[in-house]
């Protein structure tokens, strides 16, 4: 079956997952994190692409990304992936790949899904009972969205600006946003997307985004049809493995 074709457009957040190779680690102690976090940085500036959100867990990485270029996000990927598969393997002696297969992506419709993304990207850790609250994670962009410490990977969106005039109102309001989890319905479409490669956002979102592209959109709306029972590996995005 050939593979799904990559919707790549200038401007637009995407988000972004990629997992260890059979749902194996790809990070294995604190360096770790802080290389790939490294070469994050280096690579969103090498290739225009804007950082919104991101968590590194043990087995897999969320981002959501604001390319400048189409193909800003793949040159994004492929310069981490190089970078960092060289450095785990000669850290660990190992050889062969690190990730399993293609990263998966999504485009999202800002006003209606960007801050529920970067919950969605931020809370995996709670979701993972790993912490009880987001800000106790080291490893993602919540501390910095949401308490004020200092990332210089990130680039916030506009809608994150217009959360408030000022950075201490802004990131009260941000953490508001965080009292409750994620509605069934909310996580099943991000979670769709992503596995189909397909736009987050409405139908017309949708329509537009794949008519910008040519190809054909599939008409089932994001989302999960009643009845239809959760795989075990889509009811949490991390189960074993956590610091």
């Amino acid at each position: 079956m050939p593979r799904r074709p990559r919707i790549k457009l200038a401007g637009l957040p995407q988000h972004i997952v990629q997992r260890g190779i059979n749902r194996e680690p790809c990070f294995f102690a604190e360096e770790d994190c802080h290389s790939y976090l490294h070469w994050l940085e280096k690579a969103a500036a090498d290739w225009h692409c804007a950082i919104h959100a991101y968590v590194l867990m043990t087995n897999h990485v969320h981002l959501l990304v604001t390319p400048e270029t189409e193909t800003g996000t793949a040159k994004l990927m492929q310069a981490i992936g190089r970078r960092y598969v060289q450095y785990i393997n000669r850290s660990y002696k190992r050889t062969g790949s690190l990730w399993e297969g293609r990263y998966k992506s999504s485009l999202v419709q800002e006003d209606a899904y960007l801050l529920t993304c970067m919950r969605y990207i931020e809370l995996n850790p709670v979701r993972a009972d790993m912490v009880q609250d987001p800000g106790q994670y080291r490893w993602s962009s919540y501390r910095h969205n949401g308490l004020g410490q200092a990332d210089r990977r990130i680039t916030p969106h506009p809608l994150y600006l217009a959360l408030d005039q000022d950075g201490p109102g802004r990131h009260i309001a941000y953490r508001a946003l965080f009292r409750s989890q994620l509605d069934d319905e909310a996580l099943a479409d991000i979670r769709l997307a992503l596995s189909q490669g397909r736009p987050l956002g409405s139908d017309r979102f949708s329509d537009k985004v794949c008519a910008a592209v040519g190809i054909r959109r599939m008409q089932s709306k994001p989302g999960r049809p009643t009845g239809k029972p959760v795989r075990s590996d889509e009811s949490k995005d991390q189960v074993d493995f956590g610091f």
